[in-house]
């Protein structure tokens, strides 16, 4: 993979002032490379003409001496669950062939209000399900650094589009890591917010109590100012944080020194010893520098996972009910009745792992299961949420890697027992348990020559000092 053309939204704008680009070159360029990168299977659909426009609107703007938005330069593609008004929005399914959103996200009316240009619609495993971004009707994403491994998941197409060097920024969306994960992956840094950061309105729902836009970019600086813009208070989803949006760009501070958490638990069996050792020679560096580093015990750990699943199944079980072959989707020509028609049209539109996951989720639903699963899990996420505040008294930060291993072999988890691709989680769900911020930095890079992440978690509300830790080390390390 070649180094990105511009690896920050300053280096853009900063050319366009000094006339050695435009914005419409700039569109032109990524246009292009998203050309000769089809094979990686990262855009679903690409607005080629609708970029263009919106670059000559801005060109001609910049011209005259107009007053532009914050985002102007900034080309992004978005995951195909975040919708787009009179534009596509299908999250990788089946079942959604065709549909076309009647409004826009909040995140997205956002990005636009600050001219933003949207590329395209980018792949994922299907309604988010998934760490591979093998789960989709459209085929599978590959990992640009090598073609023979997953980007990650859900929001692979995100990462790689990025990694890429098809746009600047992407966004994502993260129920269980499916940002930060696939950031770790391709080697682009991958924020999740405090859960309500971001209006989930239009968000194609897969677990409502976890779900959050995320953003995968180049550096902290953009995914600060991302983060600023599309953040706040919506009328139309009463999740989101009411308080005003901190200006996070402007409170990043790269010389504090912090007390930081790690988890013993965290760097036992299963963890690859080439991402433990670098991870634990980062803490040295870290402690180098003056910040306090401490291990702790997590017994936990080991139940956010089997919590996450029961919780994420149940959720998407009662979210997924409505695309029945009635309402809206994909309706089966083979129905003779109406029993047939749900049946079917379910069936034969929703892919292996959605279907996997929907029955999961009404079983631990049904009844004489219900108190033996779902009452557990949430008792449990009751407990890991009490935990990890009483760390945050105490500490600023909790650190971990983001993922136990690199990325994997096309096909390498499909073949085995799912529950190994979901222990592939077992970092990042914390956050979405808890509705903490977390955040996948790429520092690091394996001897196999795949990039890896290591991954922060702050306390609630605290995005500012998470981005503030992460610009000191994307600045040394």
């Amino acid at each position: 993979m070649t180094n990105p053309k511009y690896s920050n939204l300053q280096e853009v704008q900063n050319d366009i002032q000094a006339g050695k680009t435009n914005v419409q070159d700039l569109v032109r360029y990524y246009l292009q490379q998203i050309e000769t990168q089809q094979h990686l299977n990262v855009f679903l659909e690409v607005f080629a003409d609708e970029a263009l426009n919106k670059a000559a609107e801005l060109d001609a703007k910049l011209e005259k001496g107009e007053s532009t938005g914050r985002l102007a330069g900034m080309v992004m593609g978005i995951k195909d669950v975040i919708c787009y008004k009179d534009h596509k929005v299908g999250a990788a399914s089946k079942i959604l062939e065709g549909f076309e959103s009647l409004f826009s996200a909040t995140a997205v009316e956002r990005l636009l209000a600050e001219d933003a240009i949207i590329i395209g619609r980018l792949n994922c495993d299907e309604f988010a399900m998934g760490s591979t971004n093998e789960y989709s009707a459209y085929g599978k994403v590959l990992n640009a650094r090598d073609n023979t491994k997953v980007p990650g998941g859900s929001s692979g197409g995100s990462a790689v589009a990025v990694q890429a060097d098809m746009c600047l920024a992407s966004l994502g969306s993260d129920t269980g890591g499916s940002v930060r994960q696939p950031a770790s992956f391709c080697g682009v840094l991958g924020v999740k917010p405090t859960y309500g950061r971001i209006s989930r309105h239009g968000l194609i729902a897969y677990a409502s109590s976890f779900d959050q836009i995320g953003v995968l970019s180049h550096s902290v600086q953009d995914a600060a100012l991302l983060l600023e813009i599309i953040s706040g208070p919506d009328q139309f989803d009463s999740t989101a944080i009411q308080q005003a949006n901190p200006a996070f760009s402007q409170e990043i501070n790269s010389e504090q020194s912090y007390k930081i958490a790690y988890f013993k638990e965290a760097f036992a069996e299963g963890l690859n010893e080439e991402i433990k050792d670098k991870t634990l020679a980062l803490i040295e560096q870290l402690k180098a520098k003056g910040h306090t580093v401490e291990a702790l015990e997590f017994p936990l750990l080991e139940y956010v996972v089997p919590a996450y699943y029961v919780m994420t199944c149940a959720e998407a079980s009662s979210n997924l009910s409505r695309y029945d072959g009635i309402h809206f989707g994909y309706r089966s020509d083979k129905a003779k009745d109406l029993q047939q028609t749900y049946t079917l049209s379910r069936t034969e539109g929703f892919g292996k792992e959605v279907r996997r996951r929907i029955m999961l989720g009404t079983f631990v639903l049904s009844s004489g299961f219900y108190d033996a699963y779902y009452t557990q899990a949430q008792k449990v996420r009751r407990l890991v949420s009490d935990a990890t505040q009483a760390i945050f008294k105490n500490y600023d930060f909790i650190l971990t890697p983001t993922a136990p291993s690199t990325a994997f072999g096309l096909d390498e988890l499909i073949q085995q027992d799912p529950t190994t691709m979901y222990l592939a989680d077992i970092y990042t769900v914390q956050a979405n348990l808890v509705g903490i911020p977390a955040i996948s930095l790429p520092l690091f890079e394996h001897s196999n020559g795949m990039p890896f992440g290591v991954q922060l978690m702050a306390n609630k509300y605290e995005e500012s000092k998470l981005l503030s830790l992460s610009e000191q080390l994307m600045g040394e390390i």
